[in-house]
Parts: C-alpha cells; sequence; structure tokens
C-alpha cells in the first residue's frame, strides 16, 4: 500500500524510534568522528550505489546508534575537512533514516512528503543540540561554508537519479581524494551524462545548481572528464549545447 502525506507520521515515528532530543548534547574532545558503524552499515547494505533498504531496516537499531553519535557531536570542535565530511555523512545517514521510516511502502523519497512540506523541509536530523531538516544541511551549511561543488556527488537524495551513495563514510582525512573519486565517477558514467556530436547531455543538478559549478557546466566537465570524453570536450570547444536529462526520482534500491 502507497504510503503518501505522512510528514507528521514520519516525524512521530522517528521520535518514538531515536527518542527526544536533548535540549544540548556536546562532545568537547577535538578528534575525528567515530564513523566505524555507518561503516559496517555500507559496507553491508550499499553496492555501486544500490541500496539495500531491507537490509538497513534489519539494522534500523545499529543506525539509530550511529545517528546518536552524530548527535553528540561539537561540529566546531573539528577540523575544516573533518566538519565537511561530518555534514556529509549526516546528510546521507538521516537520508537513510528518512527512507526506513515509509519502507517498504514506497516508491520514491517524494512519497514521504506533501503539497505544503517535501521531505527536504522535515526537521529530522539532530545535531549540535538542533533539530535540521536535510535542506539546513545542504543549502545553509554544506554549499555556504564549503564552496565545493563536488559535494553534489555526494549528498544521496536516495533516488536513482542522484549520484551513487558512496559505500563508505566521508573521512576528513581522504576527503579530498573521496570527492575526487564520486565527481569523477559520475562525469564520466555514460549512463548519467554523455557527449552526442555536439550536445552535453547532463544532470539536472547541473542546471539546479548552476551557480556552484560557475555557470560553466563545460567548464566543469573538462576538468574532471577523463580520455575521450576530455579530448573530444577540449577538440569542440565553445560549440557544444549543453541539455538536461529529467531526473529519476524513484528510490535507488534493489
Amino acid at each position: 500500500m502507497k504510503i503518501r502525506g505522512v510528514a507528521f507520521s514520519v516525524l512521530v515515528s522517528i521520535t518514538i524510534m531515536i527518542g527526544p532530543a536533548p535540549a544540548i548534547v556536546r562532545s568537547w574532545a577535538a578528534v575525528p568522528v567515530d564513523h566505524n558503524i555507518y561503516a559496517e552499515l555500507l559496507e553491508k547494505h550499499v553496492r555501486a550505489g544500490i541500496v539495500d533498504y531491507q537490509g538497513f531496516k534489519s539494522d534500523e537499531s545499529r543506525l539509530d546508534e550511529y545517528l546518536k553519535i552524530l548527535e553528540r557531536v561539537n561540529p566546531t570542535d573539528l577540523s575544516r575537512d573533518e566538519q565537511f565530511a561530518f555534514f556529509i555523512n549526516a546528510y546521507n545517514a538521516w537520508t537513510i533514516k528518512l527512507i526506513l521510516t515509509g519502507y517498504p511502502g514506497i516508491d520514491s523519497i517524494k512519497d514521504l512528503g506533501n503539497l505544503l512540506k517535501g521531505p527536504w523541509k522535515m526537521k529530522i536530523a539532530r545535531i549540535d543540540g538542533k533539530i535540521l531538516t536535510l535542506d539546513d544541511i545542504e543549502h545553509e551549511i554544506l554549499r555556504p561554508r564549503f564552496k565545493d561543488p563536488r559535494v553534489h556527488f555526494a549528498v544521496n537524495c536516495a533516488s536513482k537519479g542522484c549520484p551513487p551513495l558512496h559505500s563508505e563514510p566521508y573521512e576528513g582525512s581522504m576527503l579530498d581524494l573521496q570527492l575526487e573519486e564520486v565527481t569523477r565517477g559520475f562525469i564520466n558514467d555514460p549512463a548519467r551524462n554523455r557527449l552526442v556530436d555536439r550536445i552535453l547531455y547532463v544532470s539536472r543538478i547541473f542546471k539546479w545548481f548552476s551557480k556552484d559549478f560557475d555557470n560553466d557546466v563545460v567548464g566543469f566537465f573538462v576538468q574532471y572528464a577523463e580520455k575521450d570524453l576530455k579530448e573530444r570536450l577540449i577538440a569542440e570547444g565553445k560549440r557544444i549545447k549543453v541539455k538536461y536529462l529529467d531526473y529519476d526520482w524513484s528510490l535507488n534500491g534493489k
């Protein structure tokens, strides 16, 4: 049975399963965040970007443990890269938690919203004594604070059109390498972006967040494209026209 318009019930479900948010919970130790539980869950339940939500459902108590760890972190105690990794992981882990509140009765993350409030505007993520929305994390923290367009290939919206969910946590100590990996993987995947003659067909991510890419999609592709694609992009140069593909909002599950 399809579950729709369940914003209130989702919030109630999350509150019941994880418990009420404390007024303020802080951990002042300036050490990297422990992502071991999340690493274990990603290794078990994510294959090539395909998420086994039933597996996550079976291990939901472990996911809740990880979310509690994130809740106790004071992000300002972390280095810049650790903060960046922390908020990416928080966004992705809370997105999984949100999906589980409706799974298996949903076909898309959009099924969890309603006409007045989409799933990204629901206050669900407990971080540093606050309850944030996914939009808060992405648009008020990740994008403006870190100003790195590669973040769009790291955060995952639980949809097939989205860049694949990385099968390991992001870590401050190797964040740049991880962001390079997921960005190059997405740019060079012909199932997601392709150059046909002089038309570059790309994900609508590049339209929605054009400013993050300096309004220069082709230039960004040249930077991260490899082999034949890179050579063709350089050869065609300014003659290339950009067209945006339809976005597939269906669940990125098995």
